[in-house]
């Protein structure tokens, strides 16, 4: 079967409308401060890529562009300023547990990336509300929900099995174990009852959901597996590596498997589509269809 192509556009199509249609609706629109404190070229490029699908959608977006030694007071005003429903940092500002400390900052009433330590409590320990009677959805990271949107256009995603097991049975590994998207991405499929090689520079561990624990959350094993040993056993590989020289070799992957690249360059190989089934090279414009719609959700439990 030749390999099918699935453009990110195509996914987010299914969020589009339904964002306009809302929003369209409502007096007051919801508005997004985006704080971007650094020099990394890909941050801008989605700081402008932010812009124009913020408007298009009718949401209201405003840049500012700071000093990393004035960003904590920027946040902070922004976290007590009525007119702001919504607050984007684009990361890494320090690169280091400084940058945790900033996601920590937001206002999570206001933290449209689902990166504060309240969000993460709840992703961590698969708990998807805010609330006891289960009426306010936690927020959840752009890019890793982008993936998980993307898995379950193209199918990945079982709906006959128990919700909540959508993903039993199925071998995937993600390539990046960032704190901002590669181990996040790996909590959640893991929390659908996939089994997860989490690979990064160091080593190889493994995500799993354990049925026995109190909080049916996963758990992590560190291994000394190496990717040559775990990529060909995975049925969905992912990858997520910032740099262009990294690529994925092709002939590691399983006949029939299913790629998805999230990272800003490309990082499998050309020959990819002479093995998978199912090839997307970008989930970029999924991850602002998730932006909208965190942002949404975040001005309704506002008002």
């Amino acid at each position: 079967m030749p390999c099918k192509v699935v453009l990110a556009a195509e996914v987010a199509s299914n969020y589009t409308s339904e964002i306009k249609t809302e929003v369209s609706q409502k007096d007051t629109k919801p508005r997004l401060v985006g704080f971007l404190a650094n020099d990394d070229p890909y941050a801008e490029k989605y700081a402008q890529s932010s812009s124009k699908h913020l408007a298009e959608a009718g949401l209201e977006f405003e840049l500012r562009q700071v000093s990393r030694e004035s960003l904590e007071a920027a946040i902070h005003e922004a976290n007590l300023d009525d007119r702001v429903s919504g607050i984007l940092v684009y990361y890494p500002v320090y690169g280091d547990e400084r940058d945790q400390k900033l996601q920590d900052m937001v206002d999570p009433t206001k933290d449209v990336e689902g990166l504060n330590v309240v969000y993460n409590g709840k992703l961590y320990s698969n708990d998807r509300h805010l609330d006891d009677e289960k009426t306010r959805k936690a927020i959840l990271p752009c890019t890793p929900l982008a993936v998980v949107k993307v898995l379950d256009h193209i199918g990945v995603y079982d709906h006959s099995l128990p919700y909540g097991d959508h993903l039993r049975g199925k071998t995937i590994a993600v390539v990046n174990r960032s704190e901002v998207v590669g181990r996040p991405l790996a909590a959640l499929l893991a929390n659908d009852g996939a089994k997860v090689y989490s690979i990064d520079i160091n080593d190889i561990q493994i995500y799993e959901r354990d049925q026995s624990a109190s909080i049916n959350s996963h758990t992590a094993t560190k291994t000394d597996f190496k990717p040559e040993d775990v990529i060909p056993l995975c049925d969905v590989v992912i990858t997520g590596v910032p740099t262009a020289a990294y690529k994925m070799p092709t002939k590691l992957l399983k006949p029939g498997v299913v790629a998805v690249n999230f990272a800003s360059v490309r990082n499998f190989e050309p020959e990819v589509k002479e093995v998978a089934s199912i090839y997307v090279p970008s989930v970029g414009k999924v991850t602002v269809s998730m932006l909208q719609r965190n942002l949404l959700r975040l001005f309704n439990y506002q008002h």
